[in-house]
């Protein structure tokens, strides 16, 4: 019997770039055909070409042995090959149920029916513990968890031969996992053939029936069953050769009383971002954080800087200070947050050098209008700007800075407050190799400088080359820490991606 649906031989470049080279994969009914690969490998472009968003150089696309060149996501959807992405496409102002049906409301004797689309919709949304949400409340209200739950509701609402599910587990809670992993195998029970796609490979173990991985673009498992694939010959697959032993890092560590100049979490929890957490982060030391998106690990970091509260546990910052409740008293706390978006968040670019170093220090001194010590200000500014190599002075408007100026200039604001926690997230985005390594320079003198610095970074080399340790996370909870020979590249991805046995599930 033919495969629902199944790619040969495909290939596509992007410029001089082969994203796909002769890869392929077949779904059949009634089972789950997991798709795994590192970033980079090809897993959505392959996606891409079975939906027709991406037209192939080569190779064939078959709906049960035919060929069928889908012309858009669209006419893929009218045969019935539905997709949860990674990123969700639902619409936060209009309510839940007119996110449900995109399209207008189903029909009864040929008018639309508002009673019919609840009816539909209760059922899907019940199995997936969404019966008590408001059908007019607007969607941007539910939290992103819940948010995902109606992005698969309004897949599994197309009753679909193909479902497609793209990461559809990174943000939510391990319940709601639970009764979506329960709700696929019951459609798959009743022939539904189902692509997944997920970094967790203990979610994929776990679920799937077979599993094919992608590396530079071709396969090199396929459609193997998972029953047959040990994770340690599952992770060489991906990486291409055996990482060492996976270990988990000691339960006890970081437990025990903090001392007065550590930063020290002890059981910390933050709703359904971040479960139990407990480290500790020395002066004189980098800490890295990684992770794969809604791991927790950036929650952890928003509660040192005053931007998330934990609901539970108890966090003490160095000199026994309490977690700041907001932004204000997070700076007068001495906390630095250098963010990844240095546009939106970090600088105000139409003001000058002087204008955007006094502003952190002005908010913690509360001190009267700025002008008033102008002077003052552009001293420091100058000081600073000589400090950090700055290419500009202090009269100068930012936005005409390149990119790693302006990042220096941001690095220079947190600094006039002299911190003793400094929380660093994707440092370097966005800026050259030159700025790169100034900016490396930077965060490794204040380390000697005796703060505590918090970095996380989705460039794993960073991570590597700056961090002392790094805490790995997965689904808001520590479940590695690296440091010594086995912080590497591939160390990192292995810990991110692979899990270990029963962590993904508690």
């Amino acid at each position: 019997m033919a495969p629902v649906l199944a790619a040969r031989g495909l290939t596509k470049a992007y410029g001089g770039v082969l994203a796909l080279d002769g890869a392929g994969i077949a779904l059949a009914a009634g089972e789950v055909h997991a798709l795994a690969g590192e970033n980079g490998a090809g897993k959505s472009t392959l996606v891409k070409v079975l939906l027709g968003i991406e037209r192939p150089d080569a190779g064939v696309v078959e709906l049960e042995g035919v060929p069928v060149p889908f012309a858009g996501a669209r006419k893929a959807a009218e045969v019935g090959i539905a997709v949860v992405a990674q990123e969700l496409s639902l619409f936060p102002d209009l309510s839940v149920l007119e996110n449900l049906f995109p399209y207008g409301p189903p029909r009864r004797a040929g008018l639309t029916s508002p009673a019919r689309a609840r009816e539909k919709a209760r059922t899907v949304l019940g199995e997936l513990g969404l019966s008590g949400i408001s059908w007019r409340a607007p969607l941007g209200r539910l939290d992103l968890a819940d948010q995902q739950l109606v992005e698969i509701s309004r897949a599994l609402l197309e009753h679909p031969r193909v479902l497609v599910l793209d990461e559809p587990t990174s943000a939510l809670p391990v319940d709601a996992v639970e009764r979506l992993f329960a709700v696929v195998r019951r459609l798959v029970g009743q022939g539904l053939a189902v692509l997944y796609i997920s970094h967790f490979l203990e979610e994929v173990r776990q679920l799937a029936d077979r599993i094919s991985v992608l590396r530079d673009g071709r396969n090199v498992m396929d459609g193997t069953p998972v029953a047959q694939v040990p994770l340690d010959v599952l992770v060489e697959a991906m990486l291409g050769d055996t990482p060492g032993e996976l270990r988990k890092p000691d339960p006890g560590a970081g437990q025990g009383p903090p001392t007065a100049r550590r930063l020290a979490f002890t059981k910390v929890s933050v709703g359904r971002r971040l479960h139990d957490v407990s480290f500790e982060a020395a002066p004189g030391e980098i800490t890295g954080f990684a992770g794969l998106q809604g791991a927790g690990h950036l929650a952890a970091l928003e509660v040192v800087c005053g931007r998330a509260r934990p609901t539970s546990g108890l966090v003490v910052l160095p000199g026994g200070d309490p977690p700041p409740r907001d932004v204000r008293r997070a700076v007068r706390a001495g906390v630095a947050f250098v963010p990844s978006d240095r546009k939106r968040y970090g600088l105000m670019l139409d003001r000058t050098v002087w204008e955007n170093t006094s502003a952190v220090s002005w908010l913690a001194r509360g001190e009267g209008p700025l002008w008033l010590h102008r002077g003052r200000h552009i001293a420091r500014a100058t000081a600073h700007a000589e400090r950090l190599r700055l290419h500009g002075h202090a009269l100068t408007p930012v936005r005409s800075l390149s990119g790693g100026n302006q990042q220096k200039v941001v690095f220079a604001k947190w600094l006039d407050i002299d911190p003793q926690v400094v929380v660093l997230d994707d440092p370097t985005r966005g800026v050259d190799i030159g700025a790169r390594a100034e900016m490396h320079g930077i965060v490794r003198e204040l380390k000697e400088a005796g703060k505590a610095v918090l970095v996380a970074s989705t460039d794993l080399a960073e991570l590597v080359e700056l961090c002392d340790r790094v805490l790995v996370f997965q689904r808001g909870r520590i479940v590695r820490e690296l440091s010594g020979p086995e912080l590497t590249e591939r160390g990192l991805s292995v810990a991110m991606n692979a899990g270990f046995a029963g962590t993904t599930g508690t």
